[in-house]
C-alpha cells in the first residue's frame, strides 16, 4: 500500500470517527429529549408527579449542598437542580456527579490495593527533603500521606521547553527498550508524528519488548478509528481505549483519562502537557506557534509513573492480572547525578481528593518571593481564586500565562472572565502572543516546580484522570523559570487593561454567565 493510498484511507477513519462522535451526541440529546417528554407526559396525567419531582429536586439540592466541594460547583448544579428539574435531575447525573459509578470506584480501590504496594517511601530522602527545606517537605507529605505518593532522590531530570525536542529524545529512548514500554495518552493522531513512534514500537514487539498503549476515546476520537486497536494489537502491541463512548446516557462517560505518559523499563519516563499528534511537535499550526513542554525521568521516580499506567491498564482490562506485574518493578540499580527531589503523582475524579488543585495551592501557599503559573485554560474555584489573591497581597510576584490565540473560543472568553477579580487582587495576567500555550507548569521561588496534564479548570482539576511530577531543589526548577522569562517576553501583559473590570452591562452580563456556566466546560 503507498503512501496516497494510506493518507486517504486515514482521512475516511477519520471522517468516520467524527460522524460516530456527532451520531452518539445526537442520541444522547435524543434521550435527554425522550425523558423530557416522558416527564412532562406523565405530569399532565398524574398530578401529584409534579410534587414528587420538585421534593426530589429540593433533596439533591440539598445533598449537593452538603457535598465537599468547591462553592461555584455547588451553586451551579443546586441553581440547574431547582430550576429545571425535569432536566436538570438527569443532566447531574450524567454530567454533574465529580465521582462515578460505585462498580468503577470499587474497582479502582482493588486495582490501587495491589498496585500501590510497589510504591514505599524512601526514608533517606524525605528526611533530606525535611532537612533541606521544611516547607518544600511539608508540601510532598501532602502528596505522600493524603495521596500515597513517595517522594524521591536518585533521579535524574531534564526538561524540554519545546515538546518536538521532547518526543524526539522520546523515540532515541524508545528504541533502547529491552523489556516493556508503556504509552498513556489522552489524544493519539494516527499519521505523521506517531508514525515514527509505531515503527520503533512494532521493531521492539518483533523483539519481544512488551507494549501497551492506551488512548482516550473522546480525546483520540477526531484521530483514530475502531480499526486502530486492531492494527496494533496485529503487530503484537496490547492497546486498549479508555472510556469508550457510547450512544447512551452513562455516568463515568464524563471522566476522560487526560494523562500523558510513557515509560520504558521502568528506568526512563516522560510527561508533560503534549500528546502524540502533529500540532504538538510544529508539523501543523492551526493556532500560531503551539508551545507545549515534556520532562525526562531517569531513575527511582520512575517507579510511580509505571504504577499510574498500571493502574489505568487495570481500571479498563478485564484480563489483565496485575498481581504478577512484579516484573515491572525489577529495574538495575541506578545511580543519579541530581541531587534534588522529584515526586511524580497523579490525579483521579473516583475519590474525594482534589489533588491536582491542592498542589497548585500549596505553590501559593508556600510562596515567599514568586509563584508563576502557565495554563491553556483559566476557569478556577473560587478556593483556588483566594490563593491567588491572598499570595499577591502578601507581596508575592503572582504571574498567569494563558494563550494569545486560543484554540476553543467559547473557552477563551471564558478564562478572560476570571481576569479582572485576579489582577484587582494584585496578580498580573499575560497573554501569549505567538500562539496557543498548552504547557501547565508552576515555578516559585527557585525552589519548586510542577510540570505535568493539569489545566487550571475544573474538568483538570474534578473531572479528569491527570498526572503530573512535583519538582523540589532540582536543576531543572531553574531551567524552567528561564523559560517563564522568556514566555513573559514573548506575551502581552493585561492586567491593567483588566483591572478596571468590565466597561459596560454587555459586558458585564457575559462574564457573569461565563462564570455561571464554568463547571460545565
Amino acid at each position: 500500500m503507498n503512501k496516497t493510498t494510506m493518507r486517504v484511507e486515514q482521512k475516511t477513519a477519520t471522517k468516520n470517527s467524527i460522524v460516530r462522535l456527532i451520531f452518539v451526541l445526537i442520541l444522547i440529546a435524543l434521550q435527554f429529549t425522550w425523558i423530557y417528554v416522558l416527564i412532562t407526559s406523565l405530569e399532565s396525567r398524574i398530578p401529584w408527579l409534579s410534587t414528587v419531582i420538585t421534593f426530589g429536586a429540593f433533596i439533591l439540592a440539598l445533598t449537593i449542598s452538603a457535598r465537599h466541594l468547591n462553592a461555584s460547583y455547588r451553586i451551579f448544579w443546586v441553581i440547574m437542580v431547582l430550576s429545571f428539574p425535569v432536566l436538570g435531575i438527569p443532566f447531574y447525573a450524567v454530567m454533574g456527579r465529580k465521582n462515578s459509578t460505585k462498580r468503577m470506584r470499587l474497582r479502582l480501590e482493588r486495582v490501587d490495593g495491589i498496585l500501590f504496594r510497589h510504591l514505599a517511601q524512601q526514608e533517606d530522602a524525605l528526611k533530606r527533603l525535611s532537612e533541606t527545606d521544611r516547607r518544600a517537605a511539608q508540601a510532598s507529605n501532602y502528596l505522600l500521606k493524603a495521596c500515597r505518593f513517595p517522594v524521591y532522590g536518585n533521579t535524574d531530570v531534564r526538561y524540554f521547553p519545546d515538546a518536538a525536542d521532547c518526543f524526539e529524545s522520546q523515540l532515541a529512548d524508545l528504541e533502547k527498550a529491552e523489556k516493556f514500554i508503556f504509552l498513556e495518552y489522552y489524544a493519539i493522531e494516527e499519521n505523521g508524528a506517531f508514525e515514527r513512534a509505531l515503527e520503533i514500537l512494532k521493531r521492539k514487539a518483533a523483539e519481544g519488548v512488551e507494549i501497551r498503549v492506551t488512548f482516550d476515546d473522546i480525546g483520540s476520537i477526531t484521530f483514530l478509528n475502531n480499526r486502530f486497536v486492531h492494527r496494533l494489537e496485529s503487530y503484537g502491541i496490547h492497546c486498549q481505549r479508555f472510556n469508550p463512548l457510547l450512544p447512551f446516557l452513562n455516568i463515568f462517560m464524563n471522566n476522560r483519562d487526560h494523562r500523558k505518559i510513557t515509560v520504558i523499563d521502568g528506568r526512563i519516563g516522560y510527561t508533560g502537557g503534549y500528546n502524540l499528534a502533529n500540532e504538538y511537535f510544529h508539523l501543523t499550526e492551526p493556532f500560531g506557534y503551539w508551545k507545549d513542554t515534556g520532562v525526562r525521568l531517569e531513575g527511582d521516580a520512575v517507579r510511580t509513573l509505571t504504577v499510574i499506567c498500571m493502574e489505568m491498564w487495570g481500571l479498563m482490562s478485564d484480563h489483565v492480572n496485575l498481581e504478577n506485574g512484579d516484573r515491572f518493578f525489577s529495574v538495575p540499580a541506578f545511580h543519579a547525578k541530581e541531587t534534588g527531589f522529584v515526586q511524580p503523582y497523579a490525579d483521579s475524579p473516583l475519590d474525594e481528593e482534589p489533588t491536582g488543585e491542592e498542589v497548585y495551592m500549596n505553590m501559593l501557599r508556600n510562596a515567599e518571593h514568586y509563584a508563576w503559573f502557565v495554563t491553556p485554560y483559566l476557569l478556577i474555584t473560587d478556593e483556588m481564586r483566594r490563593e491567588f489573591v491572598a499570595a499577591a497581597k502578601r507581596g508575592v510576584d503572582v504571574r498567569i500565562i494563558t494563550p494569545g490565540i486560543p484554540d476553543k473560543k467559547m473557552v477563551y472568553q471564558e478564562t478572560r472572565s476570571y481576569y479582572a477579580g485576579l489582577v484587582r487582587g494584585g496578580v498580573r495576567i499575560f497573554e501569549y502572543t505567538p500562539g496557543f500555550c498548552h504547557a501547565k507548569m508552576s515555578v516559585s521561588d527557585d525552589v519548586s516546580a510542577t510540570v505535568g496534564t493539569i489545566n487550571l479548570d475544573y474538568r483538570s482539576l474534578y473531572l479528569h484522570f491527570e498526572n503530573g511530577v512535583l519538582f523540589h531543589h532540582c536543576q531543572i526548577v531553574g531551567e524552567i523559570r528561564q523559560d517563564f522569562e522568556k514566555m513573559f517576553s514573548e506575551s502581552a501583559e493585561v492586567t491593567d487593561h483588566y483591572r478596571k473590570g468590565a466597561q459596560n452591562h454587555f459586558q458585564r452580563t457575559g462574564r457573569a454567565l461565563f462564570r455561571f456556566i464554568a463547571p460545565l466546560l
